[in-house]
C-alpha cells in the first residue's frame, strides 16, 4: 500500500469517526439551539458569519452568502427584528452601514458552539491522562494545520501537511 493511499484511508476513517460521534451525540442530546432559533439557512449563516468578525458591510455579506444585496436587506431586516443583529454606521466610512451581533446574537452563537462542547467533554472525561496528553498534542496540530489553511486561501497547497515544518 502506498503512503498516499494509507493517508486516504486514514482521512477516511477519521472523517467516518467523527460523523459517528455526531450522531451518537445527537440521540443524547436535548434538541439544539439552532432547531429553537427559528432561523433560516441564510440567516443563521449571516448570525454565525458575524460570530467570526466583528461586523460586516452589506457587500461582505452578498459576497459570503452569493446573492445579492437587496437579499441581504431583507434577510437582515428580519434578524434585526428578532433582536439578533443592529446596523451602524461604518466609523470610516459613513456611507457604509455594517452589521453587528447584539447581545442576544452573541447569545445565541455561544449556545450553538456550546452545545456539542459539552457532549464533547463528557467524552473527554472518559479518557485516561495519557490519552488527553496525546488527544490534546494532536489537536495542536491540527490546529496549526487549520491556520495554515485559512491564512493561505488564495494560493492553493498540494503538497502533504505533514511535511510542513510549521505543522509537525
Amino acid at each position: 500500500m502506498s503512503v498516499n493511499d494509507e493517508r486516504d484511508r486514514l482521512i477516511h476513517r477519521i472523517g467516518e469517526l467523527q460523523r459517528d460521534l455526531g450522531r451518537l451525540f445527537a440521540q443524547d442530546r436535548p434538541p439544539s439551539p439552532l432547531f429553537d432559533s427559528n432561523l433560516t439557512m441564510r440567516q443563521l449563516k449571516v448570525v454565525m458569519l458575524l460570530s467570526f468578525q466583528d461586523s460586516a458591510s452589506g457587500q461582505d455579506l452578498a459576497h459570503h452568502l452569493g446573492v445579492g444585496l437587496g437579499t441581504v436587506t431583507g434577510i437582515v431586516d428580519r434578524l434585526v427584528g428578532h433582536g439578533l443583529v443592529a446596523r451602524r454606521e461604518d466609523p470610516h466610512d459613513r456611507r457604509i452601514r455594517r452589521v453587528e451581533l447584539t447581545p442576544a446574537g452573541r447569545t445565541l452563537t455561544e449556545k450553538i458552539a456550546d452545545a456539542g462542547l459539552a457532549d464533547f467533554r463528557r467524552l473527554l472525561h472518559c479518557l485516561d491522562t495519557p490519552t488527553l496528553h496525546d488527544l490534546s498534542t494532536v489537536m495542536d496540530k491540527i490546529q496549526a494545520a487549520a491556520l495554515v489553511l485559512s491564512t493561505d486561501k488564495t494560493h492553493h497547497r498540494h503538497e502533504d501537511p505533514g511535511r510542513d515544518p510549521g505543522i509537525k
